[in-house]
C-alpha cells in the first residue's frame, strides 16, 4: 500500500508540474510606450482601398479594402482571402495588435471556418489552412470557429478523462494520440492511478482542457507538419483557449507578443479594455526576414472575416552579447517545451531536436516516469506478498 500511496503522489505531482507548465502568465504591453512599426502595420485610413494596390500590403482571393475594414471573405460559401505584408520584419522582439472581427447570419455551430493569423517564409500562397497554404515555415495562430471533430467537444469516462488532460497539459505535435493510449491502457490496470482518475481535481482539468468553440490555438512549424483540419489541428497544437469572439456588438482584439523565446497570446474580446491570457508558451525559436499576414475561408459553412487594423510594435529587450555573432534569418522555427523562461535564448540555432519538434523530449519524459510508478507499484507489491507469505509461518 505504501508504494501505491506513493506511485499516487508521483503521478499528482507530475500532472501539477505539467500542468503549472502551460498556465504561466505573461503581461502584454499596451501599445502606449512602445515604438509603433508603421512599415509593418496596417491601419486606417487604409490607402488604395477599393483598388487592386495598397502600398506595404498585397491581397488576394476574395478580400475587399473598403474605407472600414479589409473583409478576407464575405459570408458566402467556399471563399478564400489573404492580406500580406510585402515588407519582411527584422525584428527579435516584437508584438503584434490584431482588431478583428468575426460575424454572419449563421446561428450555433453553423458558421465558419475561421481566421488565421500568420508570421512566415512564404506569402501570398493559397492553401487549404483557413485559406493559405500548409507544410508552412514560421508560426500561425487560428481563431478557429467550427469543430470539425466533435470528439474536441468534450471527454467522458475515468480512463478518458485522465488520457485527455495529460494529453492537453503536453500539447506536443503528434502527442495526443500516443499518450492517450497509454493512459487509457494503464489507468484501468493500476489499481493506484484510479483515485486520481476519479478525483474531482482530475474531472476540473479536464474540463479546463476541453475544446469550446471559438477556438484559439497556436502552431510552430519548419514545413514537415501538415494541420490537419479534419481534426482542427489537434495533433499540431502546441495550446490555445476558448474565445467568445464571434457576433460581438464590441470591438474583438487579440495581441501575439514574441520576445527572448517567448510566445504569449492575449484577447481582449469581451469590451472590458483589459487583456486576458490564453497562450504563453517558452522555448519558441522563431528567424527574422518573414513576413506578418492574415487569411481566411469558408467552405460549406461561411461568415465574414473582417481585418479592421494590424499594428506592429518593436520591444525594447536587452540580449546576451553572443546574440550579436548570430545570424538571426538561418533559424530554423521550432519548440522545445522543456526549457524555461530564463533559458530561452540558448541555443540560438533552434534545430528540431528530436523529429519535428521537441515535444518528443516531453512524451519520453512522462514515458520514464510512468515505468519508474510502475516499477515501484510492482516492487511494492512483491514486498507486501512476501511479507504476507512470512507472517503466515509463524501461525
Amino acid at each position: 500500500m505504501a508504494a501505491g500511496a506513493g506511485g499516487l503522489v508521483a503521478a499528482a505531482a507530475l500532472v501539477l508540474v505539467l500542468v503549472g507548465l502551460r498556465l504561466a502568465l505573461a503581461e502584454l504591453t499596451d501599445g502606449n510606450s512602445e515604438h509603433l512599426k508603421r512599415e509593418h502595420s496596417l491601419m486606417k485610413p487604409y490607402q488604395g482601398a477599393g483598388s487592386a494596390a495598397m502600398p506595404l500590403w498585397d491581397f488576394q482571393g476574395s478580400t475587399m479594402v473598403t474605407s472600414q475594414y479589409v473583409r478576407l471573405t464575405p459570408d458566402e460559401r467556399s471563399r478564400e482571402g489573404s492580406i500580406w505584408n510585402h515588407v519582411p520584419c527584422f525584428l527579435k522582439d516584437w508584438e503584434l495588435h490584431v482588431h478583428f472581427k468575426i460575424h454572419g447570419a449563421g446561428k450555433k455551430n453553423l458558421h465558419g471556418d475561421g481566421l488565421a493569423l500568420w508570421y512566415t517564409q512564404d506569402r501570398l500562397v493559397p492553401g487549404p489552412v483557413f485559406g493559405s497554404k500548409d507544410k508552412f515555415h514560421g508560426l500561425a495562430i487560428f481563431l478557429d470557429t467550427y469543430p470539425n471533430d466533435e470528439a474536441t467537444e468534450g471527454m467522458t469516462g475515468h480512463g478518458t478523462q485522465c488520457s485527455g488532460l495529460v494529453g492537453k497539459v503536453v500539447m506536443g505535435p503528434g502527442l495526443d494520440l500516443m499518450i492517450s493510449e497509454v493512459f487509457s491502457n494503464l489507468s484501468g490496470s493500476l489499481i493506484f492511478l484510479q483515485p486520481l482518475c476519479e478525483s474531482g481535481a482530475v474531472s476540473a482539468l479536464a474540463t479546463q482542457y476541453r475544446r469550446v468553440f471559438p477556438y484559439i490555438s497556436a502552431m510552430v512549424n519548419n514545413g514537415s507538419l501538415t494541420y490537419d483540419h479534419s481534426k482542427d489541428g489537434r495533433w499540431t497544437e502546441l495550446a490555445g483557449c476558448s474565445a467568445d469572439l464571434r457576433n460581438q456588438n464590441h470591438d474583438t482584439f487579440l495581441a501575439i507578443r514574441y520576445s527572448r523565446g517567448r510566445l504569449t497570446v492575449m484577447t481582449d474580446v469581451e469590451d472590458k479594455n483589459e487583456w486576458k491570457n490564453c497562450i504563453d508558451i517558452a522555448g519558441v525559436q522563431l528567424p527574422t526576414g518573414y513576413f506578418f499576414g492574415a487569411s481566411a475561408g469558408t467552405g460549406d459553412l461561411s461568415d465574414n472575416h473582417d481585418i479592421i487594423s494590424m499594428k506592429l510594435f518593436q520591444l525594447m529587450v536587452e540580449h546576451p552579447a553572443e546574440d550579436e555573432t548570430v545570424d538571426w534569418t538561418k533559424i530554423e522555427p521550432s519548440v522545445s517545451l522543456l526549457k524555461s523562461p530564463k533559458d530561452n535564448v540558448d541555443d540560438p540555432t533552434g534545430n528540431f531536436r528530436s523529429g519535428p519538434l521537441t515535444g518528443w523530449k516531453v512524451f519520453l519524459l512522462l514515458l520514464c516516469a510512468l515505468l519508474g510508478i510502475i516499477v515501484c507499484a510492482v516492487v511494492g507489491a512483491v514486498v507486501f506478498q512476501k511479507r504476507q507469505e512470512r507472517n503466515k509461518r509463524f501461525y
